[in-house]
């Protein structure tokens, strides 16, 4: 039972999840910066998931309430804002 536990977790911490996100391009970081920019926040780290879903993230946003976290579909349309 130890060993299906310790495969099921190996898994999980380096299966396809646990891949490195890609860089966005300059155009892409310009549309994230703007998208961000209409709710009043600015900064933070962009990435795409490598997943393939097409979701982009930017990370450590500062905004005049605190720090946040967006998710962003394709079309730059926010999808998510989480308190970070």
């Amino acid at each position: 039972m130890k060993r299906i536990m310790i495969a099921a977790l190996g898994a999980v911490m380096f299966g396809p999840g646990a891949m490195a996100d890609a860089k966005l391009t300059d155009t892409e970081v310009a549309k994230v910066k703007q998208a961000i920019a209409a709710w009043g926040c600015e900064g933070g780290k962009y990435e795409k998931e490598s997943e393939g879903s097409g979701v982009l993230e930017a990370e450590d946003v500062k905004c005049k309430g605190g720090q946040y976290d967006f998710r962003l579909d394709k079309d730059f349309n926010v999808l998510a804002i989480t308190r970070d």
